[in-house]
């Protein structure tokens, strides 16, 4: 049944997406869905690509094993969304940029600005894509018993034919679709649980797991699962998710696809309350699998979403509520997977691919072919760096991206829309520390953390010091070079903060 489940979701994704392919055939269409998506399509594609495997089985699986003070995780992931809507959301679309190496050049007007901000959009890409790609290998071996490459090769081909197929386009339809696919994989087996312990079935083991819940896991901050400084540790982990969220490249690139400033802050005022309510649900598995699976703390916790129906339903209705969930967790690795994927292609093509392409032989349709090709190519290298590298926690990966992100794209995008004295060189060594600092501690992470104390700390949440690290040195190498700062960068304040009702005369120029 499960098998059945992930097949039907596959063939709904490819479905969906050869739909967008008949609409899309222009540039516009692949990069951004020719800024046409309304804020509710919007939001529950955002919804759908934003929600991953750290959030489908890696939240559920922390607080399993560690308890109450990894509700940080859902809590910063939902609260990121606050921060791009209070500080970024509106002026990033009226910037007009299709990628964040765009925005970068039109604001700091620098071809070396842009090469760094596309180097790390591919890395913090790569890095995002790896627990995507083991959280697909993972539900394949718990359902078939198959080698965890075989569900992260199916995923990585499907996610390929859909963005080169149709690009940013189909992947809005099957992102919306993937979203409220995910909301109700999730919450059905959990008001079946409900049902039945009102009726009486099962009643016991839930208000052993509820009691559980109260007396274990009441004190936040805790030293569970032996993390060292755990008041240090829940701050950086929060510092990464909730300004970490602005950084991320897949998660930008929605924001372009709105008509306008206005219609990105309504999305992203929806994305908040989506996100929310799927929050709801994940830390109720872990609750429940306290009681209902206490095995799988020991070695298999992200798992926990994926067992418990069956174990508390033996039998048939175990078999459909854990197919539902099967397939709810291959649309979380498919639709993550997708909007890393555009983000990635985008950036590959335009930097690299079509520039020398069209020397050749030019035209829009050329424009798409290479796009398709730097879409498989953003697939290939992080399928390949996910069979070199070792099973860390889903969150945990997740949670490096966000540092890597926090500490690169954040102070840029933060402060180049609102400081108007930033300048190019001050842009780019602010990039260069926080993503070697960043990108540092997450390849310490991969290869072996330190075994305790404060090295281990901070290498493990690292956002707490190399983000203000970056801040810092975009301020004072700022100061100290106020010749480079960009000669229209008066001009681009005012096209980033005055809303498009308001007539003025706005740069003509286009984007490369």
């Amino acid at each position: 049944m499960s098998l059945t489940g992930i097949g039907l979701v596959i063939v709904a994704t490819i479905g969906i997406g050869l739909f967008g392919l008949r609409i899309s055939r222009t540039t516009s269409d692949f990069y951004v869905a020719s800024r046409a998506v309304t804020p509710r399509w919007n939001a529950s594609a955002i919804s759908g690509e934003y929600l991953s495997a750290a959030s489908f089985l890696g939240v559920a699986g922390l607080v399993l094993v560690n308890g109450a003070d990894m509700l940080w995780f859902s809590v910063g992931y939902t609260v990121g969304y606050l921060m791009l809507l209070v500080l970024v959301a509106a002026p990033l679309r009226r910037s007009g940029a299709y990628t964040l190496p765009d925005f970068a050049e039109t604001r700091f007007q620098s071809a070396m600005v842009r090469r760094i901000c596309s180097g790390l959009v591919v890395g913090i890409g790569t890095l995002y894509l790896l627990p995507q790609l083991r959280g697909a290998g993972l539900t394949f071996q718990t359902v078939t018993g198959a080698p965890p490459d075989v569900g992260a090769a199916v995923v990585a081909v499907i996610v390929v034919i859909n963005v080169a197929a149709g690009g940013m386009r189909s992947i809005t339809f099957v992102q919306a679709f993937q979203y409220w696919l995910k909301l109700t994989a999730l919450a059905t087996p959990i008001f079946v649980i409900l049902i039945a312990w009102r009726s009486g079935d099962h009643q016991i083991g839930v208000l052993q797991s509820l009691q559980g819940a109260a007396s274990e896991w009441a004190e936040p901050l805790s030293t569970a699962g032996g993390r060292d400084h755990p008041l240090y540790s829940t701050y950086s982990l929060l510092l990464a998710l909730c300004f970490g969220t602005m950084g991320l490249p897949h998660v930008l690139v929605r924001f372009y696809t709105n008509p306008d400033g206005r219609a990105a802050r309504r999305t992203t005022v929806v994305v908040l309350a989506l996100l929310g309510l799927f929050y709801l649900f994940p830390p109720m598995y872990a609750i429940l699998g306290r009681s209902f699976a206490p095995d799988l703390v020991a070695g298999a916790a992200d798992t926990v979403v994926l067992e418990l129906p069956s174990r508390i339903f033996p039998g048939t209705a175990g078999d459909l509520l854990g197919a539902l969930v099967a397939a709810g967790a291959f649309a979380a690795f498919l639709s993550t997977s997708s909007g890393l994927t555009v983000a990635i292609a985008g950036v590959i093509d335009q930097d690299l691919l079509r520039t020398r392409l069209t020397r050749l032989t030019g035209g829009d349709y050329l424009a798409v072919n290479s796009f398709r090709i730097a879409a498989l190519l953003a697939m290939t290298v992080p399928y390949v760096a996910f069979r070199l590298t070792g099973a860390l926690s889903l969150a945990d990966t997740v949670g490096l991206a966000f540092a890597v992100a926090a500490s690169t794209f954040c102070p840029m995008l933060v402060l180049g829309i609102w400081w108007r004295r930033m300048s190019t060189t001050g842009a780019a060594a602010g990039l260069v520390v926080g993503g070697v600092a960043a990108s540092a501690a997450a390849l310490v992470n991969v290869i072996g953390a330190p075994t305790g104390g404060w090295p281990r700390a901070l290498v493990v949440q690292p956002a707490a010091w190399t983000m203000p690290l970056a801040f810092l040195t975009v301020i004072v190498v700022s100061k100290l070079t106020p010749h480079t700062i960009p000669a229209g960068a008066a001009r681009s304040m005012v096209r980033l903060h005055t809303p498009e009702a308001v007539n003025v005369d706005r740069d003509p120029t286009p984007l490369p």
